[in-house]
């Protein structure tokens, strides 16, 4: 049995630009020999899957899944929205987000876990070359408690679980759990909505913070406003910009004539014990990723060799 090292998967994987997983599972099952292991990675449609990694893919789906103290968020992404559809790109989601409950919310950690007899790298590797489109796991979060639950809301679900928007709430709670997994996903539903940057002003960043500042005190000095004034106003502007991106600030979607902290401290009663936001994440599809505009016309006339 031939050993296989770090030098030859790095070769195979540059020659044909499959994943890890796969040059390495290709150069065992051939005993090293790098043109079996090329041909290998071919028949099973791995290499052809490599050549579409290029294409920027936006689109796809936010997975959520919850159970009981725990829930975790994935984003899968494909090229087009088309393949949000498919119903084996969901099952793909879905698989991904069980394995990433079940085990870690690492992305590398999660495409190295098997499902069966293959790893979630080779699976999302199968899905490309069966589909035809690049698909990526981007990115993956969990939130757990000791005690209470983690709920969820996914917003423009195209299945249940998975869609366009996904949101996880963790509740830290003695309380009864039904009442406050109710409650988790009305907090969801608003995060979803509202779009808070942190649970309170303490979990802003603070060159965030320092911009809103700057901003504000500039505003007022163009006004020609004097510096102990302008100290005043600032601090008052930044309340209300607090209100407006900490979730416990916020007027709570629901009831909006109560910041989400009174809600929270009202829902205690009917709970049963207090509540404590121990924290959320709010994945929205393709958030930050640069899409690249197409020029049809370009693409036909580049096709036909056109000018």
């Amino acid at each position: 049995m031939a050993t296989i090292t770090a030098a030859m998967v790095k070769e195979l994987r540059e020659s044909t630009g499959a994943g890890m997983m796969d040059c390495k599972a290709a150069l065992t099952e051939n005993n090293g020999d790098m043109q079996e292991a090329q041909d290998w990675l071919r028949k099973k449609g791995l290499s052809k899957a490599a050549k579409k990694a290029g294409r920027v893919a936006a689109e796809g789906l936010i997975g959520a899944l919850t159970s009981g103290t725990k829930g975790v968020l994935v984003e899968v992404n494909s090229e087009t929205d088309f393949v949000a559809r498919n119903e084996q790109f969901q099952g793909l989601v879905k698989m991904i987000a069980q394995v990433a409950l079940h085990n870690s919310a690492d992305v590398e950690k999660i495409k190295a876990a098997k499902v069966g007899d293959v790893t979630v790298e080779t699976a999302i590797s199968d899905a490309i070359a069966t589909i035809g489109e690049n698909m990526t796991l981007r990115r993956a979060a969990s939130l757990e408690v000791s005690k209470g639950v983690v709920s969820s809301y996914v917003h423009n679900a195209v299945v249940e679980g998975a869609g366009k928007i996904g949101v996880i709430v963790a509740l830290e709670s003695t309380g009864k759990a039904d009442e406050l997994a109710v409650l988790g996903r009305q907090l969801a539903m608003h995060v979803a909505a509202a779009k808070p940057l942190a649970l309170d002003p303490a979990g802003l960043d603070p060159e965030t913070v320092k911009r809103e500042k700057d901003v504000l005190a500039d505003k007022y000095r163009q006004q020609g406003k004097p510096e102990n004034v302008i100290e005043k106003i600032v601090d008052s502007g930044l309340k209300t910009y607090y209100k407006e991106v900490c979730l416990l600030d916020q007027a709570f979607i629901h009831d909006s004539g109560k910041s989400v902290a009174q809600a929270l401290k009202e829902a205690e009663g009917k709970v049963g014990g207090p509540i404590k936001i121990a924290g959320f994440v709010n994945y929205a599809l393709g958030e930050g990723i640069e899409k690249q505009e197409s020029d049809f016309a370009a693409e036909v006339a580049a096709a036909s060799g056109k000018k």
